[in-house]
């Protein structure tokens, strides 16, 4: 109660001070986005953002398109099934998503499925690696995926129809509406997948009980009241049923069913060297998991968020910027497994950016909460760039993050353990970055450091509970090549990564189940005029399924091969085929769940 009344008195207080300010009017951004701090902050660390292109010729699934396109290890229950990221050896449950500046991973286990976010919703998807609580909280370890939606305040009025078919009758939809003047603007989208999912074994057998279906709303609204003032909304709605496939050895009858909300209210004002942004959102998440779908007997689980924050940047001088976040947040879960807890959290962060020079610049941050169910530790990041040469930048960083433990952990009925700590990780960073004309490599060397890790471990009585047990380290490099290179009509671009991983528990040489020390990517592309061809290649080294490391799942290569043709009328219309699977490889992510062999698909992208 406490906590309550601190916070609604603390966004009172900054409302007042809000509204007092009487500087010279300063002109609002053509086009603006809620998550600032991605682009003002993240100087000294690696972001890299995925082009429209890229995302229209990969799958819809957010862990599709991340695992063909960046340095993430996804591990994939089978296609469609749950998908979960290791960012540089870490866990899924610290890896942050952010959806327009707020952190959307799961109340309940932590994490996010990445199989139920629809990539094309959204307007901009980056990759943020490394550690980042101080701004985003808890589970920015190993790094954050963010998800913009973009309001343009300029004439506009345009539709895109992205439709798509292929093999195990998979049906993709995708309509978006972009609506604005200069007052007002709208944007609406709304995505449509499913599938039988029926593919075969190597083995001959089906893939049955493999269907799905999900359906997902996004609108982001924004009207300005005057030059100085700006109203924005922001909705997402997700609903989705899941079958849960079986494996090579037994049969399955389990299904899944999400449903997801996401409404984020802001307030942005812009008073002379002060820019304001005052934010109110309500989260919802829940889940019903079926044993057997043939009958209606479930298990559920439900949380609501309710968050209050406060962005208040000051731009010092030209070179010098000051940015408060101030949080409020409030979860109240329940379940057929877990006990009805509320659970109140307080945070500030303060952030500096300092340009010392064009060449040189420096970021720092510190973030300390106040909570009713664990001791969270202060953390801090600091960082900095220098452009050493015209051609080449150097880059450091390091940081205190952390991972509150979840509903699960501490309110499992009979189970949960509400004594824990945050899992918390100490972190550097080196980042050599390169322009040479059209190319571009980045090249980063990192060590992680993680303690309090936790674990389900049998007590004396065999019950199974969460404990703070486990210490471990994990280091490695990963590079990103980009090459863009156009020749009159003729447009060439190659894009790869590269990820070498080493994660270990203290006091042993074995790698940390499901992380690959391997993985790479390519893609080359080739356009002439509206005629384009691109392939995608993935490598996948082995990982071991057992702490002991005897057990194995081998090393893969996986393409796709596609082509497309946009015809100029109206406002474009492209057609698209392809082939995924190029090589018909026989190769499975998680043990004794095979994934597809060679299969097709056909795409219109429409706009008008």
């Amino acid at each position: 109660m406490a906590l309550r009344k601190l916070g609604y008195i603390f966004l009172l207080l900054l409302c007042q001070y809000v509204c007092a300010q009487t500087d010279s009017i300063t002109q609002l951004k053509e086009v603006v986005i809620s998550d600032t701090q991605l682009k003002d902050f993240s100087k000294s660390q690696q972001v890299w953002q995925l082009n429209d292109s890229i995302i229209n010729r990969s799958p819809s699934s957010l862990g599709a398109l991340l695992n063909y396109n960046t340095v993430i290890y996804f591990k994939e229950n089978g296609l469609g099934m749950v998908s979960s990221p290791s960012f540089r050896g870490t866990n899924a449950q610290q890896t942050a998503v952010i959806w327009n500046g707020i952190n959307i991973n799961s109340q309940l286990n932590g994490q996010t499925d990445f199989n139920i976010i629809n990539t094309r919703d959204f307007d901009e998807v980056s990759v943020r690696a490394g550690g980042g609580s101080v701004i985003y909280g808890s589970s920015a370890i190993g790094g954050s995926i963010h998800l913009n939606n973009e309001l343009r305040f300029k004439d506009t009025f345009d539709n895109t129809l992205f439709l798509s078919y292929g093999s195990y009758n998979t049906q993709g939809l995708n309509y978006k509406l972009n609506v604005a003047n200069k007052k007002f603007s709208s944007s609406f989208a709304v995505s449509r997948n499913s599938s039988d999912n029926d593919y075969e074994y190597p083995s001959g057998i089906i893939n049955e009980n493999g269907q799905y279906y999900n359906t997902s709303l996004n609108a982001s609204f924004g009207y300005k009241l005057n030059e100085k003032n700006i109203l924005r909304l922001y909705s997402y709605f997700y609903d989705g049923d899941r079958h849960f496939s079986r494996t090579v050895s037994a049969p399955s009858l389990s299904k899944y069913k999400d449903y997801n909300t996401r409404n984020l209210l802001e307030w942005m004002g812009i008073y002379g060297k002060f820019t304001s942004k005052l934010k109110a959102a309500y989260l919802t998440e829940n889940y019903k998991y079926y044993a057997r779908y043939t009958n209606d007997n479930y298990t559920f689980g439900e949380v609501k968020t309710y968050i209050g924050r406060y962005d208040l940047a000051y731009q010092v001088t030209d070179n010098i910027k000051l940015n408060t976040l101030l949080n409020y947040t409030v979860n109240k879960g329940k379940g057929s497994d877990i006990d009805n807890k509320n659970r109140e959290i307080a945070s500030g962060s303060l952030l500096l950016q300092h340009s010392v020079t064009p060449k040189l610049q420096y970021e720092a941050g510190v973030r300390k909460e106040i909570t009713n169910a664990y001791e969270s530790p202060l953390l801090f990041s600091l960082g900095g760039s220098y452009q050493v040469a015209s051609f080449y930048t150097v880059k450091l960083n390091a940081s205190r993050n952390f991972r509150i433990p979840t509903y699960n952990d501490l309110y499992w009925q009979g189970s949960g353990n509400p004594n824990l700590n945050p899992e918390t990780s100490y972190q550097g960073e080196l980042g050599n970055e390169f322009r040479v004309k059209n190319i571009k490599l980045t090249v980063t060397g990192y060590y992680i450091r993680m303690h309090d890790m936790l674990r389900w471990v049998p007590g004396s009585d065999n019950i199974w509970r969460p404990e703070n047990v486990d210490k471990a380290k994990t280091y490695g490099i990963e590079s990103v090549l980009n090459w863009d290179k156009k020749l009159g009509n003729h447009h060439f671009t190659i894009d790869a990564t590269y990820a070498y991983t080493v994660s270990q528990r203290d006091g042993s040489t074995n790698q940390l189940i499901y992380v690959p020390f391997h993985k790479a990517t390519a893609a080359v592309g080739y356009s002439y005029k509206g005629l384009g061809f691109y392939y995608r290649h993935l490598y996948n080294g082995k990982v071991y399924y057992t702490s002991d490391n005897v057990s194995q799942v081998d090393a893969y290569n996986v393409s796709t091969i596609g082509a497309e043709y946009q015809f100029k009328f109206l406002g474009g219309l492209t057609v698209g085929a392809q082939v995924r699977n190029l090589w018909a490889e026989e190769y499975e992510n998680v043990r004794a769940r095979p994934l597809p062999g060679r299969n097709y698909t056909m795409y219109l992208n429409f706009k008008f």
